[in-house]
């Protein structure tokens, strides 16, 4: 096990009817002004987003709202963001949303703060020296930016998503409240549920040996999303699944399971080519790649896969032989991917007839080398995405 600091301030409201508490906490940590940042229409169609006024009303804060956050959100958006943030004197922001809305109200957040263009926070990696308080009222499990420092933006006009970091640009509190996920389309559960996997994933493929409470806490993790998520999408108002696939999104990446025991997030940076270039839900994207990146590296990473597979998925390796554990994990995963949660594994089952391998190679290299790549080559980073094809 690795040193580490864990730092983790968010104050987290969890259970049954807590989004009534929206109006109190924000007027105690977000101030009196308040920016509260939408995505699309859901939150209309609700009536989360009339609750939610109502609440900040009663509680004497005033608001200014946003809308239009979409998924892998744009710089466009905190750029419009932050202008509204400036010109209004907001002192606080409130997400409303799932992981797109949040990563963009942080953005915000810091850029309000920030001289220059948004975007430059996430390409030169800068820290304003300050960043409106933030708030959220999550609506979907998937990415864990509730309880995290992390954003992470998209640049149309330059085919990039980055990710930033800012130890001040986690939510002071959020609000999670599993009853507002009862109404979510069957994909986009299914997308947040690969997605929760997927952080554990990433955190769980490490190298080191003796890490006994971070792979009984991920292992945890794994089993409880793989359980819940056939249960949410065949019956989407059962609490207890979607409690538990809240719940399990939080602590998927809020720095728990992985201190001491880092991964290198290669697959993520894989994906944010491939939602980049060709527009794929993140969900989607991790479903594509996780499948294919899992049987080139089975092999070199013997030990843990065979773990992955006795602990999480119930499924015997006694007699597996070295070069049958990568088809054997592929496939168990694909399977689950395909069967329970309804989705892809491929490329081509989301639109995209001819990636555009080379691009998405070259652009994950200028920002990453070899050895923050888990030691992945540029040629088997294009096998990876040749077999997700």
């Amino acid at each position: 096990m690795k040193n580490f600091v864990f730092y983790n301030p968010t104050k987290i409201s969890f259970g049954r009817g807590m989004v009534q508490e929206t109006g109190n906490q924000a007027a105690a940590h977000l101030g009196a002004r308040v920016l509260i940042v939408f995505g699309r229409q859901s939150a209309r169609k609700t009536g989360l987003h009339s609750l939610v006024s109502q609440k900040l009303a009663q509680a004497g804060v005033e608001t200014e709202e946003m809308w239009g956050v979409a998924p892998n959100p744009s710089i466009e958006s905190a750029r419009e963001g932050a202008r509204i943030c400036r010109d209004k004197g907001i002192t606080g922001v409130l997400a409303v949303g799932g992981g797109s809305v949040i990563d963009c109200a942080k953005a915000i957040a810091a850029a309000t703060w920030h001289d220059g263009d948004p975007w430059e926070l996430f390409e030169k990696k800068i820290k304003p020296p300050n960043v409106l308080p933030i708030g959220c009222v999550l609506t979907l499990a998937a990415t864990g930016s509730e309880a995290n420092g992390n954003s992470v933006m998209s640049n149309p006009a330059t085919e990039q998503k980055l990710a930033w970091f800012h130890p001040d640009a986690y939510p002071v509190f959020s609000i999670l409240d599993p009853e507002l996920t009862f109404t979510l389309p069957p994909e986009q559960t299914a997308y947040g549920a690969v997605d929760i996997l997927s952080h554990v994933y990433e955190q769980f493929f490490h190298d080191l040996e003796e890490t006994h409470i971070q792979d009984g806490l991920a292992i945890t993790l794994m089993r409880s999303v793989i359980s819940s998520a056939p249960v949410a999408l065949a019956q989407p108002d059962d609490y207890h699944a979607r409690a538990s696939l809240m719940w399990a999104s939080t602590l998927a990446l809020n720095g728990l399971i992985g201190a001491g025991a880092v991964g290198d997030w290669t697959c993520h940076m894989l994906e944010h080519e491939l939602s980049a270039k060709h527009g794929l839900a993140h969900g989607a994207g991790l479903a594509v790649v996780f499948p294919s990146w899992i049987r080139h590296v089975a092999m070199r990473k013997e030990k843990r896969f065979r773990l992955f597979l006795e602990r999480v998925w119930d499924v015997p390796t006694d007699g597996v032989s070295s070069q049958e554990l990568g088809p054997l994990a592929f496939d168990t995963v694909a399977r689950f991917y395909q069967d329970k949660l309804g989705i892809g594994v491929t490329m081509r089952e989301y639109g995209v007839e001819s990636p555009r391998i080379r691009d998405m190679v070259e652009s994950m290299l200028v920002y990453k080398t070899k050895e923050t790549l888990g030691g992945l080559t540029s040629e088997e980073i294009t096998l990876i995405f040749e077999k997700a094809a």
